[in-house]
């Protein structure tokens, strides 16, 4: 008896550590940058609030009613995006609710969409993307809410440094790809590859310039390309590539 409750002690102590590895590891986060950052929360053209599910961005003026839910990368901070959908917000009117995923993993996140589209009550039509890990998880949030009864009126996906797991090609969901020319972890090579998961008629672009860590701003990634891009013509390259989209898909 006493060596078999060691054992069963033993165990738990391992679990226990292998939780508090997990913990400490998911904690550990690529923190947004400083400057862009404030940039974004100093601009007139939008208002940014802190929510318990993230940020909001909103436009100060022209608020159109389509809306953006953007998942962010595995471990990266969400207000390393504020810089970046500002611009988005600016040229397009959308507002863009930034999620904060539980344990900064969005695999990790169970919440329903509507939990973020609630944030923008004012919003009749959404968007759903994410950078990196972040936008795969945006492609089963975007596919759930096809298959759903009601909800969240999704119509559409934008996808930065990413590609889906789950197949969408069915669905009439209008969809953009941004890809970094740079980008060493969602290759170009690796987006083309899953490109027949997304309907026959999404549009991709490519941010010339950009790696990985380019569409957010929180300095350099492991396992990433070389950008020669600066973080400005990266900004409006995004915020060009999204309005364009939008426009043109008649979304706008």
């Amino acid at each position: 008896m006493r060596r078999a409750g060691a054992v069963v002690i033993g165990a738990l102590a391992v679990v226990a550590l292998v939780v508090v590895g997990v913990l400490v590891w998911a904690n550990i986060v690529f923190q947004g940058e400083r400057e862009p950052s404030l940039d974004a929360w100093r601009s007139d053209d939008v208002e940014i609030s802190r929510v318990d599910t993230g940020f909001v961005i909103a436009p100060t003026s022209g608020a159109s009613d389509l809306g953006l839910v953007f998942v962010p990368g595995a471990k990266v901070d969400p207000s390393a995006y504020l810089y970046k959908l500002s611009g988005v917000v600016e040229e397009t009117g959308m507002t863009v609710v930034v999620t904060h995923p539980t344990l900064n993993l969005a695999f990790f996140d169970t919440r329903p969409l509507e939990a973020f589209t609630d944030e923008a009550p004012d919003v009749q039509r959404w968007l759903v993307g994410g950078h990196s890990l972040g936008g795969v998880r945006a492609c089963q949030l975007a596919g759930d809410a096809t298959d759903a009864a009601n909800g969240p009126d999704v119509v559409g996906m934008v996808l930065f440094g990413s590609y889906c797991a789950n197949d969408l090609s069915g669905t009439d969901l209008e969809v953009l790809s941004l890809v970094g020319e740079h980008d060493g972890l969602s290759t170009p090579e690796k987006v083309a590859a899953a490109g027949d998961l997304l309907p026959a008629d999404a549009e991709s672009v490519l941010i010339e310039g950009g790696n990985h860590a380019s569409f957010g701003d929180y300095g350099v990634q492991p396992g990433d390309g070389v950008a020669t891009a600066d973080r400005q013509a990266v900004r409006d390259q995004i915020s060009d590539a999204v309005a364009a989209f939008v426009e043109e898909s008649g979304l706008g």
